[in-house]
């Protein structure tokens, strides 16, 4: 009997020792985790993460800005636990999470809009979709030949980057498949996107508005200064300035805006963590604030109960 005590007690310290060699599981109030997201959501994912480790002292996010293709593929791979990208997975994509048994989720958070910038000098802020598919097309490559445009030279298209989220949405927008006949000049980040800009008159940047629709962070404020934000009309023929939207929170949310897109995280969290903690703070409680602060439209708003008194 003793000895099978003493074998009985081993097994069990010997089990014990092997779980507690294991890190615990991150929970929504507590852990580590990685987090990819496209570059072009630099503001937002910054901003939303941070407000929640500010609720949550003992969580911490590893942010890592990657062209979205990458991001995605980070969190496939288990790189990283969630996703910011502008799109859902596409099929061959969903069929590597099957094959791991692992469910995963996606949330769609809020609408976002490309912004066409252009230098301060020029005063060509108007454009049409049917202009934009001829730029992209190759048929117009001048700013003289756009409808009341007064800018000389070529246009110079720029991108933050040759797989950005950006670059891939207006293309496929577009159904432009064959980019050499076309001027387009690729940076490493929106913000050397929009530093090109300002230094080049002949330039027309593409950037996502969270960088520059924030009017109470100042590096958003000093950035959109000395820059036109181009209005966009999906009409042919448009009659009246109102017939030109730009890419700022009514125009998306009435989806008035040509150039909006959706915002996804995309996970592949396989019990109640951390990742499902952030999602459900951003979909459903204060973080929709934070999409609203930041001129973007959030999917679920966040309702504000207002007691009046006599």
């Amino acid at each position: 009997m003793t000895n099978r005590f003493l074998v009985t007690v081993g097994l069990l310290i010997s089990v014990l020792g092997c779980n507690g060699d294991k890190p615990p599981l991150d929970n929504p109030s507590q852990g580590t985790i990685v987090v990819a997201a496209d570059e072009s959501f630099h503001p937002l994912v910054t901003q939303l993460t941070s407000a929640y480790s500010g609720i949550y002292p003992n969580t911490h996010f590893k942010i890592v800005f990657k062209p979205e293709q990458e991001a995605i593929n980070m969190m496939l791979h288990d790189s990283a636990r969630l996703v910011f990208a502008t799109r859902t997975l596409k099929p061959n994509e969903r069929a590597m999470l099957d094959q791991r048994k692992i469910k995963g989720a996606t949330e769609k958070i809020a609408t976002d809009g490309v912004a066409l910038i252009i230098n301060k000098a020029n005063s060509d802020s108007l454009v049409t979709m049917n202009e934009l598919s001829q730029i992209f097309s190759g048929k117009i490559k001048q700013w003289s030949q756009l409808k009341g445009g007064n800018q000389t030279g070529p246009i110079t298209l720029v991108f933050d980057n040759n797989n950005s989220s950006n670059l891939e949405f207006v293309l496929n927008k577009f159904n432009t498949k064959d980019v050499r006949n076309l001027r387009i000049y690729t940076t490493r980040s929106n913000k050397e996107v929009i530093d090109f800009v300002r230094k080049n008159p002949s330039a027309l940047g593409f950037i996502g508005v969270n960088w520059i629709s924030d009017s109470d962070e100042p590096l958003s404020v000093e950035l959109a200064q000395d820059l036109h934000v181009m209005g966009v009309s999906p009409k042919d023929n448009p009659l009246k300035r109102d017939d030109y939207f730009q890419p700022f929170q009514e125009d998306l949310g009435m989806q008035r805006y040509p150039l909006r897109r959706p915002v996804y995280i995309l996970s592949r969290e396989t019990h109640p963590g951390l990742g499902g903690g952030l999602i459900n703070y951003i979909a459903r409680d204060a973080g929709s604030l934070i999409i609203r602060k930041l001129g973007l439209w959030p999917r679920i708003p966040y309702d504000r109960v207002i007691n009046l008194t006599k």
